[in-house]
């Protein structure tokens, strides 16, 4: 009599922890048609930045949530953009704040988020008012100084200036990732310090 033979089950693979448990990267409103009305320069810069930004969260398993302005009349999220974080949620808001959003609020309670890392745009307006909301709720707030934009550099400049003030971290986005990493033995070191060569400003 032949023994049939089990195959032998296989445990899954443990997901690799985050680099920085707790903390989510939130891009904000990154919509083609937004980028379009910044200066030429300004909207190639603030890309450049936020691929990177985008890129490092996605390699060191930092969560990434995406935000979008009236959706239906200002369109999705820049495709390069998103296609750098593919299955990251998606949640459209009319507010200016992303925190008013109750679904990304709710989803941010659900993975034990304590620490928001921001991009996107406009500084003035979007940004101020999520950075501020944020805080509201008590999260800790950083926002990647490189990676936000506005129109006006001044209106930038002047916003970010009292963001810090109301006690939120203002820093460019290299800073945040080296920060993040500690030390040049870490794992992670080689990846992201690739990433930040192939995504250098223009």
């Amino acid at each position: 009599m032949s023994r049939s033979v089990k195959s032998p089950v296989t445990a899954p693979a443990p997901v690799p922890e985050s680099a920085a448990p707790g903390a989510a990267l939130l891009a904000i409103d990154l919509q083609s048609t937004l980028l379009g009305v910044l200066p030429a320069a300004t909207a190639a810069a603030v890309t450049a930045r936020a691929s990177l930004a985008l890129a490092a969260a996605a390699a060191l398993r930092i969560p990434i949530f995406f935000s979008e302005q009236v959706p239906a009349k200002l369109g999705p999220t820049a495709p390069a953009l998103r296609a750098l974080a593919p299955a990251a949620p998606v949640f459209a808001k009319t507010t200016f704040s992303a925190l008013a959003e109750p679904a990304l609020l709710e989803a941010l309670r659900a993975q034990s988020i304590e620490h928001l890392l921001l991009i996107g745009l406009e500084t003035p307006v979007c940004v101020y008012q999520s950075a501020l909301g944020a805080l509201a709720e008590g999260f800790q707030v950083t926002i990647l100084s490189d990676a936000v934009a506005g129109r006006r550099a001044e209106d930038h400049a002047t916003v970010l200036a009292a963001l810090r003030a109301s006690g939120i971290t203002v820093l460019p986005v290299e800073t945040v990732l080296y920060a993040l990493l500690h030390n040049a033995a870490h794992p992670d070191f080689r990846a992201i310090s690739a990433l930040v060569k192939t995504h250098a400003t223009p």
